[in-house]
């Protein structure tokens, strides 16, 4: 019922909503192997439920051999984060398996049962994953398995480690969610469909999502049972508040809205390198892959800035919206224009009495001007990130004779059970 409570709001999105979910179930026909194949079967299929289709979808312009090294790197590090991010696992134990997950990848007798649903499917049955993994090229296997060593290890540390410091949360974004990024393009350079970038260039992707996950994600990690999961650095947060836990009472309401502000004017200062890295980039399918998840966390952050609910309900980018962002982003063009047009949502948005507004400022005029520099930007408007109703009768007609004949479709393809 939320989604179509969305719908009914943004009728004018129904249609790319649609569009999506008929692309997406395109691919996973093309893409998702017979049950012939149990163990490649299990993994894309946990791949397209993790990622709600949407990899399976960008996948499917590559070459087999490299959908199947990215949905097995992607699996592995999700694998990974799963035993990081089970707060029910002794630190005595998490650790050791953090540091050796790189080993563990080639054993395909290991599994560690923790985690919940599908992760925890994903940690049960890992023997899947390992015996995909044999199959790849070893080249790939040498790749994923620096990535995973490398993540593991600063993972461990922050086990041990609390983010206190700016530092420290740079320290930790850079070292355990940067070399996602370093390692996406080193498959895609290996594969032939991208030259060579700066680790540092290609670690700035994976750092600008993670802090923008971090900042969406605080109400699920500071709700994390048995014991919250807390990144937001002290050394912000203590400006504003005694505790993290604290930024979620009422009573706290302005001052978590500047400390959230501030976290989100940070992540601000990756926004250029960004463009530049995915500037670069030349395969069109590459470019999909890499661009859209960008565009959503800036509009991710454009819709938690200066929004309490980030800390009461949380917040996250209706549907409607994340299927236009999929639909739209194909070239450059359209990246500087989302970029540009949700730096100027959250302009809107800056109030002048917060301690941060004209640093915040600052940062949203040089995202402008850096898209605007460009000339590729033609100031079309294409998202809106409120969620006030905009009903338009014909469409909300035209949408339900859509809704009432796919319904009358499945169930005249239902089996009569009497």
């Amino acid at each position: 019922m939320v989604r179509l409570r969305e719908v009914l709001k943004h009728p004018d999105e129904f249609h790319v909503l649609l569009k999506l979910k008929l692309a997406v179930r395109h691919a996973e026909k093309q893409i998702i192997p017979p049950l012939d194949h149990p163990h490649w079967g299990f993994c894309y299929t946990l791949l397209n439920k993790f990622t709600n289709g949407g990899t399976t979808l960008l996948l499917q312009p590559f070459e087999p051999q490299l959908r199947n090294v990215v949905c097995i790197f992607y699996l592995i590090l999700r694998a990974l984060d799963t035993v990081e991010d089970d707060t029910s696992i002794p630190t005595e134990v998490k650790v050791p398996i953090l540091v050796e997950f790189h080993r563990h990848v080639y054993d395909r007798d290991w599994h560690f049962s923790c985690g919940t649903e599908d992760c925890k499917i994903l940690m049960d049955q890992f023997h899947h994953v390992s015996t995909a993994f044999a199959e790849i090229g070893k080249g790939y296997q040498e790749i994923i398995e620096d990535i995973t060593k490398r993540m593991g290890a600063w993972m461990a540390k922050f086990i041990c480690k609390e983010v206190q410091t700016m530092d420290d949360y740079d320290e930790y974004c850079h070292y355990v969610t940067g070399p996602i990024g370093i390692g996406m393009f080193k498959i895609f350079e290996a594969s032939g469909k991208q030259d060579f970038a700066p680790e540092n260039l290609s670690s700035i992707m994976g750092v600008f999502l993670q802090k923008t996950n971090i900042i969406r994600d605080y109400l699920e990690d500071i709700s994390e049972i048995p014991k919250p999961r807390m990144f937001w650095p002290r050394e912000v947060c203590s400006k504003y508040v005694n505790r993290l836990e604290d930024l979620k009472y009422e009573e706290n309401s302005v001052k978590a809205a500047q400390c959230l502000n501030e976290m989100i004017t940070d992540a601000l200062k990756h926004v250029e390198d960004c463009l530049k890295h995915m500037s670069a980039l030349k395969d069109n399918g590459v470019f999909r892959f890499c661009a859209i998840r960008p565009v959503l966390a800036m509009g991710t952050l454009a819709l938690c800035y200066n929004n309490i609910d980030v800390f009461k309900s949380g917040v996250k980018l209706r549907s409607g919206l994340v299927a236009k962002i999929y639909d739209r982003t194909r070239t450059m063009t359209d990246v500087y224009n989302a970029f540009s047009e949700f730096a100027s949502v959250m302009k809107s948005k800056v109030e002048m009495h917060d301690p941060h507004s004209m640093e915040t400022l600052r940062r949203l005029n040089e995202i402008k001007d850096i898209c605007r520099n460009s000339g590729l930007l033609n100031n079309r408007k294409f998202y809106n990130i409120g969620s006030e109703q905009r009903y338009n009768s014909a469409l909300i007609m035209v949408l339900f004779i859509i809704l009432f004949v796919l319904y009358a479709y499945r169930s005249s393809s239902q089996p009569n059970k009497y």
